[in-house]
C-alpha cells in the first residue's frame, strides 16, 4: 500500500482480497480508503472458491494479482486468466526454502545471510521465474520470530514495491520462458 501511496508503484491498488476473515490487511487496507473482500475458503473446494476469486476480480476489473500471505496454491486454470501477471513475495532467498514457514526454517538452518524473493507465480510452489531478490545478515542473537519480522520489514517491504514498479515498467507482461 506504501508503494502505491508513495507513487514508487504507478498503478491503482484498486482491491485487497484476503481468504481468512479478519486478516489484518483487511482492517488496514479500509483505514486507507481502499475496497477490501473477503473470499473464505474453509468448506469449499479449490474450484469453487478459486470461481469466486475470480468473479470478484473480473466485477472490479483487475489486470495484475500481487500475492502477500496468501497461503493457498493457485490451480493452472486461475493462473491462466491472468496470464502470467501473478506475482508472490516469499520470505526466503529461493530456490532455497520454498513453501511454508521459510524464515522459520532459514533460522533453524542458521543461516547467515537470509531474506526475500519477488517471483511470477507458476503451477508450482515458488518455483516461478525470480524478479527481484534482497537479503539482511542474521544476527545470531535473534530467535526466530524477530527474524521472520526483520526479513518482513527489511527485507519484504523494501522489495516487493520496487519489483512491482520493475515488472509495470516492462508492460506488466510476465517473465519470458523457454521457447518464447
Amino acid at each position: 500500500m506504501d508503494g502505491f501511496e508513495s507513487g514508487l508503484i504507478p498503478a491503482t491498488l484498486a482491491l485487497v482480497v484476503a481468504n481468512v476473515a479478519g486478516a489484518q490487511v483487511l482492517e488496514k487496507a479500509a483505514r486507507r480508503g481502499y475496497k477490501a473482500a473477503t473470499v473464505p475458503h474453509k468448506g469449499k473446494s479449490r474450484e469453487a472458491h478459486e470461481a469466486e476469486v475470480l468473479r470478484l476480480l473480473a466485477d472490479q476489473g483487475i489486470d495484475h494479482l500481487l500475492l502477500a500471505g496468501y497461503m493457498r496454491i493457485l490451480s493452472p486454470e486461475f493462473l491462466k486468466a491472468f496470464g502470467g501477471a501473478v506475482l508472490n513475495i516469499h520470505p526466503a532467498l529461493l530456490p532455497d526454502f520454498p513453501g511454508l514457514h521459510a524464515a522459520r526454517r532459514q533460522w533453524e538452518a542458521q543461516r547467515k545471510v537470509v531474506g526475500a524473493t519477488v517471483h511470477f507465480v507458476d503451477a508450482g510452489v515458488d518455483t516461478g521465474p525470480i524478479i527481484l531478490q534482497g537479503s539482511i545478515v542474521a544476527t545470531g542473537d535473534e530467535d526466530a520470530e524477530r527474524l521472520e519480522a526483520r526479513i518482513r520489514t527489511e527485507v519484504e517491504h523494501v522489495i516487493y514495491p520496487r519489483a512491482v514498479r520493475l515488472f509495470l515498467d516492462r508492460g506488466g507482461r510476465p517473465a519470458p520462458t523457454e521457447g518464447r
